[in-house]
């Protein structure tokens, strides 16, 4: 059972032994690529050759994502963070598409006698694939785990966590020091974000949340309302179905026309640097840059910053109702987002725009 540093400062005995990291998976060698692929796809009827496309994307980088590595070493930053406020609750993974893969995760805190876990799901906005869907991904795996599968409840939303936006603002100095001083007064700020169907966009508040944080990080930076934009990368689908736009790509091209000579994109909408940063971002885009003479500097996401591990212990801790730890944060507009997601919560768009085989759930 998970302890309290202050056993009389807490409102109520915690009810959760365990808590549950929830990821997107990647593959980690050559041989998992497409039966990571088709697991991602499955039920969209996405045409084997276009996952063959998608999969040379991977096979850039030798087959691997970093994902999977990424996760592994936030957990190994977040257990001590937690024990440092006492919180002893075991820590476990399981992924949405590759291993470990939710089902095993579960059999195994199952097997381990955990009845209630907490899960920290590696997204910061709310849309069907980002939110409700790794929803429905834990309710499924606790269905096929059956009898003795324990009960998972889900942490907040954070796109408006203040250690989250200390913590973007962060990687977005690292990356303008990248620039000669003389220049960044006028360097522009590109957001990205992963670009979603305009269907699901209609049913949840991922743009709302998305243009929230690029606010409150441009207002930490000091930026100007000229200085930034928000755009979307990764579109994938077909041509016919609307998605959030700009790409990324068009943006680019038009800041250059503009004059521009400087630009810092920053991937505000993922989590962690994984392939459609490296491959849309660190390839498509730098080759563009290159090819139009815009000096293109990449920044960091939050990956294990700090700031971003702090956040995760403190969202952990306001649900185990520790005096030192439960105040629900947040900055801006909107106030902390829900604990419990209300029934009509970023339901799934009409089912042909999710016809898209390399959309990561944005994180």
């Amino acid at each position: 059972m998970t302890e309290c540093p202050d056993a009389e400062g807490c409102r109520t005995r915690p009810e959760y032994d365990a808590i549950l990291i929830v990821g997107f998976g990647g593959p980690e060698k050559p041989e998992d690529v497409m039966p990571f692929l088709e697991n991602v796809t499955r039920g969209r009827n996405i045409p084997r050759e276009r996952l063959e496309e998608v999969a040379e994307h991977y096979h850039h980088f030798g087959g691997v994502s970093p994902i999977n590595a990424q996760v592994r070493s936030l957990i190994a930053d977040l257990v001590p963070e937690l024990r440092r406020h006492g919180v002893t609750a075991p820590v476990y993974w399981g992924n949405r598409n590759w291993d470990p893969m939710l089902p095993d995760t579960l059999r195994e805190m199952a097997a381990a006698g955990v009845k209630k876990a907490l899960a920290v799901v590696l997204s910061a906005y709310s849309s069907y694939s980002s939110c409700r869907q790794y929803r429905e991904d834990i309710g499924r795996a606790r269905e096929e785990v059956g009898e003795g599968a324990p009960a998972v409840d889900k942490v907040r939303v954070f796109y408006n966590h203040p250690e989250f936006v200390a913590a973007n603002a962060d990687r977005v100095r690292e990356a303008l020091a990248k620039v000669p001083a003389e220049d960044r007064g006028k360097v522009s700020i590109v957001f990205t974000a992963h670009s979603i169907p305009a269907s699901m966009a209609a049913t949840s508040s991922y743009e709302e949340q998305l243009r929230e944080t690029c606010r409150l990080v441009a207002s930490e930076l000091k930026l100007d309302d000229g200085r930034w934009s928000l755009v979307y990368q990764s579109r994938s689908g077909r041509p016919s179905d609307p998605w959030l736009g700009p790409d990324v790509l068009d943006h680019l091209k038009a800041l250059r026309e503009e004059g521009a000579e400087e630009v810092v994109v920053h991937p505000i909408g993922f989590l962690s640097d994984h392939m459609e940063i490296l491959y849309d971002l660190d390839e498509e885009a730098r080759a563009l840059c290159d090819q139009i003479g815009l000096n293109m500097v990449r920044s960091s996401t939050v990956g294990t910053h700090r700031g971003f591990v702090r956040m995760i212990r403190e969202l952990i801790c306001e649900r185990l109702h520790c005096a030192a730890d439960d105040e629900r944060r947040a900055v801006g507009r909107f106030g902390p987002s829900h604990d419990a997601c209300p029934v009509d919560c970023c339901l799934p768009p009409a089912r042909p725009a999710m016809h898209h085989a390399r959309s990561h759930a944005p994180a």
